[in-house]
């Protein structure tokens, strides 16, 4: 009888600690829930821990130009477009979009209340003094005269850094190094989308930035996630850029195919006739597996029946794609891509660039149902911690101090640390060997070498 009573309180006990457990996974996701929409107030907002507020609904409007060379097919393209759509939610904001391109038919779209300028050939300057433009926020590295914008005496810049210091050594782009990084050094505003270069190494250079993510492309609770049932890969972006890898992607198909004769990969980008990857293809004899699917401006189409993101790009900042397939709940395999923020859940990261390998990985994910599962889940999960209205918030407190002059974009820098200098110097480590490996030419880099702005000037 003892024995049996027992038995009765050790198994009440572990019920009533899975009661427990239950009710606070309640209590959290209702706070995630409550955070996820948090409305913004068009009448007022707090700009600093002071306190100090700014009564929006009287506010002077600030006049804001987002400078880009065209709103389709593409990463820095997309999350402009979702710059612009956010901002123009905000009643004090004039926004208007500087482009060399005139309106597409299969661009992404961007709220009516935008106003376009196309741009003639050097006229930026000329513009944003005709319209006397508060603030410009650019992509360093685009086509346009961004050269000319120290020029202005009045209006604010912002270095949108929507790269990474990884993608400039693989690339081995002098005009980065010598001019571009600069451009950086002498901005008073920069933001960044890496941890371990705001944290790290844009300290060490003297770079005044401040960490952000990217807007997201859709609401979570709009989704409707992927079964994962089908045998079907996805890759997606400029298929025929070298960085990209999309070739490495085919190459494991060979591999793939082999377990999973039926495995059909979907490249979502448009492609040149006679492209060198439509010839790889031909020459494994995947024409039946592997498919290009053109550009869209709505991937979402693919999203829904996808089971696995392949992602073999050689550095990224922040995957607008990753973001977009994450929510979804689609499990991604990452090669190397271990620094980027949507890296932490949902993710398979390997270290090697072996066909061989990257396609036992995935096959392992689309064999085993349970594992990815799993891995859908934990990818839709990370995801809902990526809230647009909290991120505009910061935006508005943002534009608001660079506009009058308040002290907010320092306490603001203060808060947007995420790593501590080993965790930083760790990942740069990583980095490091992946670059060795791939590129001999930097055998002998050390991490001192990298926080030595004088010597990332002097590459070639």
């Amino acid at each position: 009888m003892h024995e049996e009573s027992k038995i009765i309180s050790s198994f009440l006990s572990v019920r009533i600690i899975i009661l427990i457990i239950f009710i606070l996974q309640i209590i959290i996701n209702f706070n995630d829930y409550e955070n996820s929409n948090e409305q913004i107030d068009n009448n007022s907002i707090i700009l600093d821990e002071s306190n100090s507020t700014v009564n929006l609904e009287n506010h002077k409007k600030i006049k804001i130009g987002i400078c880009i060379n065209n709103l389709r097919n593409g990463g820095i393209e997309r999350l402009t477009s979702l710059l612009l759509d956010n901002f123009a939610q905000i009643n004090i904001f004039d926004i208007y979009l500087l482009t060399n391109s005139i309106k597409q038919k299969d661009e992404y779209k961007i709220n009516d209340k935008v106003k376009r300028i196309y741009l003639k050939k050097d006229n930026l300057i000329q513009i944003i003094k005709k319209k006397k433009i508060d603030i410009i926020i650019y992509h360093p590295y685009n086509e346009m005269q961004i050269k000319s914008l120290n020029q202005l005496k009045t209006t604010k810049t912002i270095v949108y850094d929507n790269s990474c210091i990884l993608f400039w050594l693989y690339a081995d782009s002098t005009i980065f190094f010598k001019t571009i990084y600069k451009q950086y050094q002498s901005s008073k505003y920069v933001i960044s989308l890496i941890s371990f270069e705001n944290d790290y190494l844009f300290k060490k250079w003297g770079i005044n930035s401040i960490l952000m993510n990217n807007f997201i492309s859709y609401n979570y609770d709009d989704v409707i996630p992927s079964d994962l049932s089908s045998d079907t890969i996805l890759m997606i972006g400029r298929a025929e850029s070298k960085f990209k890898r999309f070739e490495l992607g085919i190459v494991s198909m060979k591999f793939i195919t082999e377990q999973i004769p039926n495995c059909e990969m979907k490249i979502v980008s448009e492609i040149q006739k006679g492209s060198y990857l439509q010839n790889k293809i031909n020459s494994l004899n995947l024409q039946n597996n592997i498919h290009f699917m053109g550009y869209t401006s709505t991937p979402e189409i693919y999203f829904k029946n996808a089971s696995l993101h392949l992602f073999p790009s050689i550095s990224e900042a922040f995957p607008m794609v990753l973001s977009e397939t994450k929510i979804y709940g689609i499990p991604t395999l990452l090669i190397g891509l271990d620094y980027i923020t949507l890296a932490k859940e949902g993710t398979v990261i390997i270290y090697d660039d072996n066909p061989k390998i990257i396609a036992e990985e995935a096959i392992k994910i689309l064999k085993d149902k349970n594992y990815k599962k799993k891995l859908g889940r934990e990818s839709r999960r990370s995801m809902k911690k990526f809230n647009n209205k909290k991120l505009l918030k910061m935006w508005i407190k943002l534009l608001l101090s660079i506009s009058k002059g308040y002290e907010y974009y320092q306490e603001l820098r203060k808060n947007s640390t995420r790593l501590t200098e080993s965790e930083a110097i760790n990942i740069i480590h990583n980095q490091l060997k992946l670059l060795k490996k791939r590129k001999p030419k930097y055998a002998n880099m050390t991490i001192n070498d990298l926080e030595n702005f004088s010597y990332i000037q002097s590459l070639t």
